[in-house]
């Protein structure tokens, strides 16, 4: 699935947000904030929305103007349904899909910038990018479902925010009290004592920050995250989080540097960081920084095996829990199924050929997209699902 494409108006006007209606008997008053999509021709558009998304070509009374945009949808957004949300960006003809109201996974990227410079960064650091993510994000909140199950906001580095994160989980609490929210942070900034009792404060029903940890040896995080010192500001913020009663889970993705280590960090956590309410051990995603690094970092999942089943265990017997992402079940102990997560965003999901037939495919993962060339050797149809 694509979400983001470029439409072939521009006009000169700043970026703006906007949710999609199919109605055209939208109340008056909602109608500001939102495009009308018109996916069939029409005459006159009814007047009031702030946009006008169109899937054919349409002879419309209504004019194109930069207060009443009426605009060409690519054919690869023709999906788009009530309730998604559209970033406009006019200058270019840059059209993002930010939120998907069926969507098992809305992820908001808050920041292209970071302070650590990881060697598997599947968003790698942009530093000339337009870096209005934040405030667009601010105004997509109001415009969500309330009935939304999750949102997960990520990087870049969401703490290089600083106030301003602080708003926004103030916000998605105000707008959306039953939604979870996830922060994926490295945590480093979080070192300071006040950033985290400033987001505790705020008093979120349903919040995780997810942090992290690659190593439990403090050169060797650091190595894998290109930042000196990373692995003491990181575990300072982690401290500081569950001091001011947050909800931290660990995340660590498996490469080649780290494999051998998962028992030892697994005893490392048990004994430091029992507290957390979730530790993650991810398989790579061969995407950004990670597909130039390949050859240094990846590690087919059928090599690491029982270094995987030791490092759940030693966790498990000591009552914390654990979850498994991006790993397909067949390269994986059976017995581990229980952990394991369907992880992928649907909208980069799929199955490869192997698949075919699989009895436990329901309940599997799959592929990243930009997996397809890169796999374990031990992916195969599954006669019968684990119990």
């Amino acid at each position: 699935m694509i979400l983001s494409d470029k439409t072939t108006r521009r006009w000169n006007a700043t970026p703006f947000v906007v949710r999609v209606s199919t109605d055209l008997l939208r109340p008056e008053p909602l109608r500001t904030s939102e495009a009308l999509l018109v996916r069939s021709e029409c005459r006159a558009y009814p007047p009031g929305f702030r946009a006008y998304f169109g899937t054919a070509t349409a002879s419309s009374e209504l004019p194109h103007t930069v207060d009443t945009p009426v605009i060409p949808l690519p054919e690869s957004l023709f999906y788009l349904g009530d309730g998604d949300i559209v970033v406009v960006r006019p200058t270019t003809g840059d059209l993002r899909v930010l939120y998907r109201r069926t969507a098992r996974h809305n992820s908001f990227l808050l920041t292209q910038a970071c302070n650590s410079f990881c060697l598997m960064c599947a968003q790698p650091p942009t530093k000339h990018a337009a870096d209005d993510c934040a405030d667009l994000v601010g105004e997509a909140i109001p415009l969500m479902d309330i009935n939304t199950p999750e949102v997960t906001f990520t990087g870049g580095e969401p703490t290089l925010l600083g106030r301003k994160l602080v708003e926004l989980i103030r916000r998605m609490k105000n707008f959306l009290p039953h939604t979870s929210l996830h922060i994926l942070s490295n945590g480093r900034l979080i070192k300071f004592l006040t950033f985290a009792q400033d987001i505790a404060e705020i008093c979120h029903p349903d919040l995780v920050l997810g942090i992290p940890l690659y190593s439990d040896v403090s050169h060797e995080h650091d190595f894998i995250v290109q930042a000196n010192g990373a692995f003491d500001e990181a575990v300072k913020g982690i401290l500081n989080l569950a001091r001011c009663g947050l909800r931290v889970e660990i995340r660590l993705v498996i490469t080649r540097l780290n494999y051998k280590s998962l028992q030892r960090f697994a005893r490392f956590v048990a004994r430091n960081l029992p507290f957390s309410c979730n530790v993650v051990f991810m398989g790579l995603e061969p995407v950004g920084f990670a597909k130039s690094n390949l050859a240094t970092l990846w590690i087919d999942p059928a090599d690491y095996g029982e270094y995987l089943a030791a490092a759940v265990w030693i966790l498990e017997s000591h009552r914390i829990p654990v979850s498994i992402y991006n790993h397909q079940l067949c390269t994986i102990r059976p017995e581990l199924w229980r952990f394991a997560r369907q992880s992928i965003s649907d909208w980069k999901n799929i199955f490869i050929g192997a698949c075919e037939g699989c009895a436990a495919r329901h309940q599997c993962c799959g592929f990243f997209a930009s997996s397809v060339d890169t796999h374990s050797r031990a992916i195969k149809s599954v006669a019968q699902p684990c119990s």
